[in-house]
């Protein structure tokens, strides 16, 4: 139709518009649908036809309606601003939007990622006549009193500096100039724009070796994330994998925490917008939203922009990570992606895979985990950054075959099995203890400051897991005899797995002191569990009746000492003696 890439619809169906006419259209590009102007993407194109996924409700939009090709892809404002902000999947602000329009939002409403407004005090590190490349810091800007928000040279961005000045800033203004070696110049902003599905670059990739503390004793202690790493957490309806995902977005031990509900219902992103305003960050203790990003695209939002929210959230995360921070980024939950996906793929007509999922499912979930990692960042000052990804998987019935779970266990490292049985017991997390798997679990000693308890750690972790292997041989054994029927010995060996189970595996994410537990409380807490199978046994060996050792007064210590304060550890410590002294009273 026209040469700026323009045409008209002919036809509709769903999220999915055709147009024809698109001369010099790329894909990706975003487009404006019919008289609303309604957001879209192009997903697919065949000559001058375009296969467009809209981002809003396409109801009313009708064949002959035009279509305007903005020529850009789908980008993300990245600046000042982003921390505490709440977005939907294309990166409006809901809050703006809820003030400007009330509780539904208008088709075809747009507004700035960033409020233009507001002007941020920037500080520039940098002198005029320095040479400078992409990624380089020039300046910062004090956030929030968490955050100190580095701005830097635009990634393909190189030359040398010119005008650059100290001051209070809009995003949009310009706070100097770069003029390249062909003379061309470039203006620095503290906002810069990148497209959501392309990467951003990094120097160098660097092995994940740095254990990311979550504050949950099964992850800690037996199945560790590391910094930079990948995992999912897959299981059926009423498992707790919301909770899970909510509990690492609170306590995890990152500089920025990116959250992004795709797809799950709109109770569960309310708990989290009313939580995590009150909640008070453990390692600071400042209001946790000054570190923390929210996009919410709950399942009664248009399915389209699912698709688009993972990508949004992982660009937002990304742009910390080359500031030289640890950033978490949560998605809750990946199978609603792919549900979007497939609805997508099944409005173009694509030839279905498995349940119908389309073809290229696994390398579009590969993609997305793979931004994940720990690297050196571009320019200077030299820098690290990581960026972790925990992503909830939802397969229907707990199916672990399903072709989601499948797709998300070939790239991730960290496997937490949510089981039903578990929940249905009251044991939370419901994470699985004999199907649960991390590579990561090698670098658990490093996570301590103290290098000999590090390695105590991590023995004892192996130590508490082999017992647990065992408990679950014998259990079915005392189904058939009965406990009675099995060696002293054996009858520790469950005693001292029912304690690993409740005293350390259960976990009250309800409980003010419970909720969260340091690495360091952990290994004491596991070594007076441990302490006490050690001196059990030892006791046994010297003929002290079994009865005996489990009437012990120290055990109901031991099961109270998760609700000990962590600045009262002396406490935990001191049940090593007594347990010494009360066997001793036996023997």
């Amino acid at each position: 139709m026209s040469e700026n890439g323009n045409g008209s619809i002919i036809k509709v169906a769903g999220p999915v518009v055709v147009a024809e006419g698109m001369m010099g259209a790329r894909m990706y590009d975003v487009v404006r649908v019919g008289e609303e102007n309604l957001i879209g993407e192009i997903v697919e194109l065949h000559g001058e036809t375009a296969s467009i996924q809209v981002y809003e409700d396409t109801v009313g939009i009708g064949p002959g309606e035009r279509v305007v090709n903005t020529g850009d892809p789908l980008s993300v404002e990245l600046g000042p601003g982003l921390i505490s902000s709440i977005y939907d999947g294309i990166q409006r602000p809901l809050d703006q939007l809820y003030e400007l329009q009330g509780s539904f939002i208008k088709r075809g409403s747009t507004m700035p990622g960033l409020k233009r407004e507001t002007k941020w005090a920037f500080k520039p590190l940098i002198e005029n006549g320095t040479k400078v490349t992409g990624g380089d810091i020039v300046g910062e800007v004090q956030e929030s009193t968490l955050l100190l928000h580095k701005i830097m040279v635009p990634p393909r961005c190189s030359g040398t500096v010119e005008g650059i000045k100290e001051g209070e800033f809009t995003v949009d203004e310009v706070i100097g100039t770069v003029t390249g070696e062909n003379g061309e110049k470039t203006e620095l902003k503290l906002m810069q724009k990148w497209p959501v599905r392309t990467p951003r670059r990094s120097k160098q990739r660097l092995a994940p070796n740095e254990v990311l503390i979550t504050g949950q004793r099964v992850i800690d202690a037996f199945f560790p994330i590391a910094k930079g790493g990948t995992a999912c957490v897959p299981g059926p309806f009423g498992t707790g994998k919301t909770v899970v995902q909510h509990q690492l977005a609170k306590w995890v031990n990152a500089d920025v925490v990116v959250y992004v509900g795709c797809g799950e219902r709109g109770n569960e992103m309310t708990d989290v917008l009313r939580e995590f305003p009150e909640l008070v960050d453990p390692h600071s203790g400042e209001p946790l939203m000054k570190r923390v990003v929210l996009i919410a695209n709950t399942s009664d939002m248009p399915v389209a922009a699912r698709e688009a929210s993972v990508y949004t959230g992982i660009t937002i995360a990304e742009y910390f990570r080359d500031m030289g921070y640890s950033v978490a980024l949560m998605a809750d939950s990946t199978s609603r992606w792919a549900e979007a996906m497939r609805e997508i793929s099944t409005r173009l007509e694509e030839m279905p895979a498995e349940e119908g999922y389309p073809a290229y499912l696994g390398a579009r979930i590969a993609t997305f985990y793979e931004r994940a990692g720990r690297i050196k960042c571009l320019g200077a000052p030299e820098r690290e950054g990581a960026l972790s990804i925990i992503g909830a998987v939802s397969p229907p019935g707990g199916d672990l075959s399903d072709s989601v779970v499948q797709a998300t266990l070939h790239v991730v490292k960290v496997f937490w099995s949510l089981q039903g049985k578990l929940a249905q017991q009251r044991h939370f997390p419901a994470i699985d203890w004999l199907t649960s798997y991390s590579f990561y679990k090698q670098f658990l000693a490093d996570a301590f400051e103290d290098k000999a308890m590090g390695e105590d750690m991590a023995k004892m972790s192996q130590t508490a897991m082999g017992l647990l292997e065992d408990e679950a041989s014998l259990i079915e054994i005392v189904r058939l005899v009965g406990a009675e029927s099995i060696s002293a010995k054996d009858r520790m060996v469950l005693e001292t797995t029912r304690s690993i189970r409740e005293d350390f595996l259960h976990q009250n994410a309800f409980h003010k002191v419970d909720t969260h537990t340091s690495i360091e409380k952990q290994y004491e807490i596991m070594k007076c569990i441990l302490h006490l199978h050690e001196q059990g046994l030892a006791a046994i060996e010297r003929g002290v009746d079994i009865t005996k050792v489990f009437a012990l007064d120290v055990r109901e210590q031991i099961t109270r000492s998760s609700y000990v304060p962590e600045k009262e550890l002396d406490k935990i410590r001191n049940i090593r003696t007594t347990i010494d002294e009360q066997i001793r009273a036996i023997a």
